[in-house]
């Protein structure tokens, strides 16, 4: 028996208890991967010699391969804690520039707004997003929180659906002209929020007049305005135009004419932002496009006159509230004023062999030659999995496993002692008999 045999059986059962022992140390890190340690047995027999008579030389370490199997992924409330449910990494670029490749979602935002991972020392990629919020799926780049306000939009359009309630009385509107002060004088009205090019929020009223069994009147003003900024008046040139709106029996919209055009849309032109203070009206320099206020979903039924909350495009001045992150990667800001926009999303990269991987510390690998170049996409294209926002992968250690396998290794390594120790009577019983 040579001593050859039982070293090369100590030193794979130490590599053995090392890869055990380093699944156990890392039962607890976010995305770990266990590893798991494959031997393969020696023999010194020439390509010519015959088998049948060969005896073996001993063992060495063939591999030590990892399990990318799925961790169980739990919450953990962070908000840009995100785990990967199925298959892809995290492509993270480190300080030298070279892209490092993690399960591990424990990421956080540095003093620029930066996404980094947990230590601070590499910068999350992904694709970045236009001022619309528009994905631009090119090349990967370092994915970042923009803090800035986001900037504020002028109305361009009002849309909702309403009612009005055909059993309304009708206004004789030679004795009783329009008067916004006189509630005697419309039948209901509606609100509207409009915002201009700065942000200031105007108050958009339309007040609706029943003039015959199925037509009505539509005076619209702003701030209790004019559009041009002028107050209203009954009569002269500064009284409201109204916009005709007509019925067929059955209740249904047949026509809408605002003066003389007639179109299912009331398209407001001219109007000149300001505000009114001690009841002397201002304008605040700020301008404001053409509003297109679409009527067509209007109805005249016999029931109570109602309006649905309308739908505009304008919106104030926001200030980043919260992040939320869905399946697919994309990121999405909130605002202070309600509204949200994507400002970017998450790559991940595919291998065609990832046993190829290089570990390099920090729950990263690296690529190699072996591992073959990654494929970047976003979430759930492909083989690739699915972004969970708020939650971590945990290690993917069977701990019962790894001390079965503990007590094991310890077996053949006492195994391997005492074929050393038995080689050792041996060759003393040997060098006695000489």
């Amino acid at each position: 028996m040579s001593f050859n045999i039982g070293l090369s059986g100590l030193y794979a059962a130490n590599k053995q208890l090392d890869v055990t022992g380093n699944n156990i140390a890392n039962v607890a890190t976010t995305g770990f991967k266990s590893s798991r340690a494959e031997f393969a047995d020696i023999y010194a027999a020439s390509k010519l010699g015959t088998g049948q008579n060969s005896i073996g030389n001993g063992v060495n370490l063939a591999a030590v391969s990892q399990q990318f199997t799925q961790g169980d992924v739990n919450n953990s409330g962070g908000v840009l804690d995100m785990a990967i449910q199925g298959g892809g990494f995290f492509v993270q670029k480190g300080s030298d520039g070279s892209l490092e490749y993690t399960r591990s979602g424990a990421f956080r935002a540095d003093k620029d707004g930066y996404i980094t991972n947990n230590t601070g020392t590499s910068r999350l990629q992904g694709y970045a997003a236009d001022d619309d919020g528009k994905i631009i799926k090119g090349g990967l780049t370092d994915l970042q929180l923009n803090l800035s306000y986001l900037p504020p939009k002028a109305s361009t359009k009002v849309d909702s659906t309403s009612n009005l309630n055909s059993s309304e009385p009708v206004i004789n509107q030679t004795t009783k002209p329009f008067d916004p002060t006189d509630t005697t004088t419309f039948t209901t009205q509606y609100s509207t929020t409009l915002y201009d090019s700065q942000g200031n929020s105007h108050e958009m009223v339309q007040y609706m007049v029943k003039t015959d069994a199925n037509k009505w009147s539509a005076y619209t003003l702003i701030d209790g305005r004019n559009l041009d900024g002028s107050k209203p008046t009954t009569t002269g040139t500064t009284a409201p135009v109204p916009s005709v709106l007509s019925f067929d029996g059955a209740g249904k919209l047949t026509d809408i004419t605002t003066a003389g055009v007639p179109g299912t849309t009331l398209t407001l032109t001219g109007w000149i932002p300001g505000s009114v203070t001690n009841g002397v009206w201002t304008p605040n320099k700020a301008t404001a496009p053409n509003i297109a206020v679409n009527m067509a979903n209007i109805t005249q039924y016999n029931s109570a006159s109602y309006r649905n909350p309308p739908t505009t495009d304008g919106y104030a001045t926001g200030q980043i509230t919260g992040l939320k992150i869905d399946g697919n990667g994309v990121m999405f800001a909130t605002f202070s004023n309600q509204q949200s926009k994507a400002i970017g999303q998450i790559s991940l990269a595919s291998f065609n062999n990832e046993q190829g991987l290089q570990p390099s510390g920090g729950t990263t690998w690296r690529e190699t030659f072996a591992s073959g170049q990654p494929g970047y996409d976003s979430p759930q294209s492909g083989t690739l999995g699915s972004i969970v926002a708020n939650s971590l992968e945990n290690s993917n250690v069977n701990l019962t496993n790894e001390l079965v396998d503990l007590i094991k290794a310890q077996s053949n390594y006492q195994a391997n002692a005492k074929t050393i120790s038995t080689q050792s009577t041996i060759m003393q019983t040997i060098i006695q008999m000489t």
